[in-house]
């Protein structure tokens, strides 16, 4: 590793990969991935389970990252680690009570969820939505579509698509955050609500 990178405190890089210097984001999952997952999976004692909720921890990083939501502290380590605990949590608390979505590509996830006490307008704003999501997401560029699919519809995690669509974690990590940012901006310029 560069010696420069290697003395590169974590918020410099956070700023560096905001501005688009995408490698900072590697060197800085590099720096912390052995922690963050020997923590997860300390905890639930399962590889499987481990490999999705530190993909989710990352992904969940880049988001607000991107959002310009971080805020600044420098304290990165300390706020990653929070945010692979609570989905640690949230993973237990989950249990068996979830109920199971059919991994199929040709469902639509968000046809299968039941909210309680569902009033007609908010039904027909969640079917507006998602129809509005599915016509963006056709939008977009094929490999940005093909990770939005296989995510949030196929409900696949990062290792499965980085294999299936033969790239890197961190490339289909990077497709994924273009395609949010995409369809941020499809929204805007439709004027589409939609909340990503």
């Amino acid at each position: 590793m560069d010696v420069t990178i290697s003395q590169t405190t974590d918020n410099e890089l956070i700023r560096r990969y905001h501005e688009g210097d995408y490698a900072s984001f590697e060197t800085l999952l590099s720096r912390h991935q052995s922690k963050v997952y020997g923590y997860i999976f300390s905890v639930v004692k399962d590889k499987d389970v481990a490999d999705d909720i530190f993909q989710e921890t990352f992904y969940k990083a880049i988001v607000t990252i991107n959002s310009d939501s971080y805020k600044d502290e420098n304290k990165f380590i300390h706020w990653i680690m929070r945010i692979a605990h609570n989905l640690i949590v949230d993973h237990f608390r989950k249990g068996s009570k979830m109920p199971i979505v059919p991994n199929r590509p040709d469902g639509d996830v968000l046809e299968n969820i039941k909210l309680p006490d569902d009033n007609a307008e908010r039904a027909i704003v969640r079917q507006q939505t998602s129809k509005n999501i599915r016509k963006l997401v056709r939008m977009l560029p094929p490999e940005q579509r093909r990770v939005v699919i296989m995510r949030h519809y196929g409900r696949y995690d990062f290792k499965d698509i980085a294999a299936r669509t033969g790239v890197s974690i961190n490339t289909a990590l990077g497709r994924m955050r273009y395609a949010i940012i995409n369809l941020r901006r499809l929204a805007q310029e439709n004027n589409m609500r939609i909340e990503l």
